[in-house]
C-alpha cells in the first residue's frame, strides 16, 4: 500500500461520507448533522481517524467510542471502502487505533461484525477477536401482520386487571421515566441469552441516552400497568430511525412476576399495530440473542422472519488480575 496516510476527521468537512459509511455499518440512518452533534457531545471519549490517499480521496476510518461507566472499555468500527480492500489499509487503520488505545488504557474492544460478511468476520479473527455472542436479524412484513387474535388477548387481560397504555398517555414526566427505566432495565438484564448487566449505569444515563434521544418516541413506548399495585410490568418500544423504512423494535420485556400471561405478545401486538397504523410502516425490523428462544418464538408466531444478524465479537489488550 502506498501513497496513505492517516489524518483526523474534519467535522465540517468529513462527516457526511462518515454518516454515509456509519448507515452502512449500523443499518441505520445517520446524518451529517446527527453525527456532527454527537460528536461534540462526546468527542473526549472518541477516538478517530481517516485513511486518506495522496489525492484527497477518503478510504476507510476508524471510530471507537469509550464506554461512559468503564473507561477501559472502548466500542469500535472500522470500515474501507469496498475498491480500496485488501491493499492494507484495514490492517493500517486497526493497528494506529490499537496503539492509541493502549496508549489510553484500555482494555476491553468490542466490535459488531455482520453475519452475511465473512470477510469481515476473518479480518475481526485474524486481529485477535473472539465471538462473544451471535445476535439474530428478524424481520416483519406488516401487510401479513392480523392484530384481530391479540385485540381478544388484551380485552382479556384488560379484565383482569392489566391496563394498556403508553408514555405519551401518560405524559412522560421525570417520574414515569424512572419506572419506564426500571422495567427496561431489569428485563433486559433477565433476558435469556443475555449477559445480565445492567444496560445503563443511572437513571440519568437511560434519560441522556433514550429518553433524550431523537429517536425516543413517547407514543410508541408502550407499556402494561397492573391496576391492582400501579407498577409498570410489561413493554415494548418501538420507533422509527430517521430516514428509515421500517419501525423497529428496541426492545420487549416482562416482569418476572407476572410471565406466563402471554403480556408480552399482548403488548408487542400495541407495538406492531402503532407501527402499522400511526407510523404508517409496512415492515417492523428487530433483533435478538440467538439464545433468547421465547422472544424468538413469540416474533416466529406473529410472522417475522429470519434476516442479517450480526456477531458481537471482543477483544482483551491485557489480562487483568
Amino acid at each position: 500500500m502506498h501513497n496513505m496516510k492517516l489524518c483526523y476527521a474534519d467535522p465540517k468537512e468529513d462527516f457526511a461520507i462518515l454518516a454515509a459509511w456509519f448507515t452502512l455499518l449500523e443499518g441505520v440512518k445517520n446524518t451529517e448533522n446527527g453525527l456532527q452533534e454527537y460528536y461534540e457531545i462526546n468527542k473526549a471519549r472518541i477516538f478517530q481517524k481517516l485513511a486518506e490517499k495522496d489525492t484527497g480521496e477518503i478510504t476507510g476510518f476508524y471510530w471507537a467510542t469509550r464506554a461512559v461507566s468503564k473507561s477501559d472499555v472502548c466500542h469500535i468500527e472500522l470500515y474501507v471502502e469496498p475498491t480500496f480492500r485488501s491493499q492494507g489499509i484495514g490492517d493500517s487503520l486497526f493497528d494506529d487505533l490499537l496503539h492509541i488505545l493502549i496508549s489510553n488504557q484500555v482494555n476491553t474492544l468490542w466490535a459488531r461484525v455482520y453475519d452475511d460478511c465473512p470477510a469481515g468476520l476473518h479480518f475481526a479473527k485474524k486481529h485477535g477477536f473472539q465471538t462473544h455472542h451471535h445476535t439474530l436479524g428478524m424481520t416483519l412484513d406488516l401487510k401479513d401482520f392480523d392484530d384481530l387474535p391479540y385485540l381478544a388477548l388484551i380485552h382479556r387481560l384488560q379484565g383482569e386487571g392489566f391496563r394498556f397504555t403508553s408514555m405519551a398517555e401518560l405524559g412522560n414526566s421525570e417520574e414515569t421515566q424512572q419506572q419506564l427505566y426500571l422495567l427496561n432495565d431489569t428485563t433486559a438484564m433477565e433476558t435469556m441469552g443475555g449477559d445480565g448487566e445492567h444496560s445503563w449505569d443511572s437513571f440519568d444515563a437511560f434519560k441522556r441516552e433514550v429518553c433524550q434521544a431523537e429517536w425516543y418516541d413517547p407514543n410508541g413506548q408502550m407499556l402494561v400497568i397492573d391496576t391492582k399495585t400501579g407498577e409498570f410490568v410489561a413493554m415494548s418500544a418501538i420507533t422509527r430511525f430517521a430516514g428509515s423504512d421500517a419501525a423497529y423494535n428496541l426492545h420487549t420485556g416482562v416482569d418476572k412476576h407476572y410471565r406466563g400471561q402471554k403480556l408480552a405478545q399482548a403488548v408487542k401486538a400495541k407495538a406492531l399495530c402503532y407501527a402499522r397504523d400511526v407510523l404508517n410502516m409496512s415492515q417492523v425490523q428487530t433483533h435478538h440473542r440467538e439464545l433468547n428462544a421465547p422472544m424468538i418464538a413469540i416474533d416466529q408466531k406473529f410472522g417475522y422472519t429470519l434476516s442479517t444478524g450480526y456477531y458481537r465479537m471482543v477483544k482483551y489488550l491485557y489480562q487483568t488480575e
